[in-house]
């Protein structure tokens, strides 16, 4: 859901600026990325959720890069404990967050397992088997979202991404939007770059995930 500059993409990417914005060129015609024109600048975001969905699809399928010096190694980490995915919580805290979701009946479903009878090890559910729970309201509210307004969103009220890294669920849709919003707007993460996806947990974000939630011991 952000919009950044060709060139901060370049910088993140490790590539040339011309190059990224030849790529970008081409996405922008695909239908993938949208380009949005301000002073001199080109300011690019994708297109919606179905291509943030696609990204990490493929993601799962990339091989792993390796990891050539201390300021990799802990950028991909803070990566694997917290992110957003599109505009929702991934990582090891989007799936703690989703598992005690489920731990506490506000959804309700199968195991967390993606792999039915002939499906490859890789092969995402074809269909999530998630519901609302009986403490969905409950639980919810307890943590400042008003479940009858996101239900009146036009988006799907409920969808689950095969998380990349830790290869479990996490919550999406306008219900995992609105979560992800919550915790923003309550100091509960916050950014770890101006340009960058990873997230931190703070102490008072640790403080509510327990108290709301009983989930401890994810890094602060």
């Amino acid at each position: 859901g952000r919009a950044l500059a060709a060139s901060v993409l370049a910088a993140e990417a490790r590539l040339s600026a011309p190059g990224v914005s030849a790529h970008l060129a081409k996405l922008r015609d695909a239908g993938l990325v949208v380009a949005e024109k301000s002073g001199r600048h080109r300011f690019y975001r994708l297109a919606g959720p179905d291509t943030a969905e696609l990204l990490e699809t493929l993601a799962r399928f990339s091989p792993s890069q390796p990891v050539t010096s201390l300021r990799e190694g802990t950028r991909a980490e803070a990566l694997r404990t917290a992110r957003t995915c599109y505009d929702h919580l991934a990582g090891r805290l989007g799936v703690a967050v989703t598992s005690a979701l489920l731990a506490r009946g506000a959804l309700a479903g199968a195991p967390d397992t993606r792999r039915r009878p002939g499906d490859r090890i890789s092969a995402p559910l074809r269909e999530h088997p998630y519901t609302l729970g009986p403490a969905a309201a409950e639980v919810f509210g307890s943590l400042g979202v008003d479940l009858e307004a996101v239900a009146v969103e036009r988006r799907p009220l409920l969808k689950f991404c095969l998380d990349w890294s830790e290869q479990r669920h996490h919550l999406a849709g306008a219900l995992g939007a609105a979560v992800a919003a919550r915790f923003t707007e309550a100091g509960w993460v916050r950014r770890r770059a101006q340009a960058h996806r990873a997230l931190r947990l703070t102490l008072e974000g640790a403080e509510a995930l327990e108290t709301h939630l009983g989930v401890a011991d994810l890094a602060a």
